[in-house]
């Protein structure tokens, strides 16, 4: 019994052994569990942090810039320096407990789950009829659309609604579900190309919480009005930096999942993506809007209300089909496909690299 946990240990410790088996099982809690909301959240811990942070340095005599950038680089080394010394001390203990602790962290950075349930509440809250739905009725779906969007959500109507819904949940495929994952294979990949093959799993939890640490401040900071358009800009251009490689994964895998999904107008979403990627004020997340607006064969973007000003933006997609209730179930099928097909790519060029 003895001999075997000891070479159960040890197998953990190999690349080529645990860190795809690592990444299936992180996904598997991630899908099985959602968030740990009776535990706080990883994500929560780092918001709490940086926002600490940002009131400590506005204070100081520095400029808007330096604080915000000062704000970043601290959180990083936080998350980090929480991080290294656990797994150190883990890795001493039992190679094992190493493992089970990197995969519940790369859980956690994942969040499929929580994509899914947000979009079904949008779903179910819209009446199914649109054409006797009075805006009274729309209360509901309104306020369950702007826990997962930044624009103002109070007037939207029933079409409205769904675009932001759908246009969530093509943007969030990114930032919560392929980008960690993605960073996991390179922070893995990075250990092996310096021969720290044993902490190869380790690394892969280390890099996908440190993007989400960089997501989130661009999340809580990355907006371009008074308050800031400087203070977040740092943020705000690493956040377009370590996205830009999962926003355009995202983008082909919604659109080869849509050759199964979405049978007619098969090559609509390739040529959506590729004449409206750059309808949109990110670099990044026009890219999987698109390929999700060809997709559903619906149009996304137009002018939107932020902090009650009203904002005028580019169309994504085509008019021809009016968004419907409907199209938000369809979106959750793409990006869960989707998203299976950037893990087992990512999985299969991980194991073909490390052959």
């Amino acid at each position: 019994m003895v001999t075997m946990a000891h070479h159960l240990s040890a197998g953990f410790s190999v690349t080529t052994q645990a860190l795809i088996p690592a990444v299936w099982l992180a996904l598997t809690l991630d899908l099985l569990l959602g968030d740990p909301r009776k535990l706080p959240h990883p994500v929560m811990l780092i918001a709490r942090l940086a926002t600490t942070l940002e009131s400590f340095f506005k204070t100081r005599n520095i400029s808007l810039s330096m604080a915000g950038l000062l704000t970043v680089i601290i959180t990083l080394l936080g998350v980090a320096g929480a991080m290294i010394p656990v797994f150190v001390i883990l890795a001493k203990v039992s190679p094992l407990l190493l493992f089970v602790a990197s995969v519940l962290v790369l859980y956690t950075t994942i969040a499929l789950r929580s994509l899914c349930e947000h979009g079904l509440a949008v779903y179910r809250a819209l009446p199914e009829d649109k054409k006797t739905a009075i805006d009274k009725q729309l209360g509901p779906a309104r306020e369950k659309v702007g826990m997962i969007v930044g624009r103002d959500t109070n007037c939207l109507n029933y079409e409205g609604i769904v675009r932001a819904c759908v246009e969530s949940v093509a943007e969030n495929m990114s930032d919560g579900v392929v980008a960690p994952v993605f960073y996991a294979f390179v922070g893995a990949g990075v250990s092996v190309l310096f021969g720290l093959d044993r902490w190869a799993v380790p690394a892969a939890a280390l890099t996908a919480m440190l993007y989400k640490a960089i997501n989130t401040m661009d999340s809580l900071f990355g907006y371009k009005n008074a308050r800031y358009v400087q203070f977040g800009r740092a943020a705000a251009l690493l956040d377009d930096l370590v996205n830009y490689i999962p926003a355009r994964l995202s983008a082909f895998a919604l659109i080869m999942v849509s050759f199964i999904i979405r049978k007619p107008n098969r090559l609509l979403a390739w040529k959506i993506m590729r004449r409206d990627r750059r309808n949109h004020s990110s670099p990044n997340a026009g890219w999987p809007e698109a390929a999700m607006a060809g997709a559903l064969d619906i149009q996304l973007g137009g002018p939107g209300s932020y902090f009650s000003k009203i904002i005028e933006k580019p169309y994504i997609g085509d008019a021809g089909t009016l968004p419907e209730r409907h199209h938000i179930t369809t979106a959750l099928r793409l990006i869960l496909t989707g998203s299976f097909l950037v893990f087992i790519l990512l999985s299969v060029s991980s194991t073909l690299l490390n052959q």
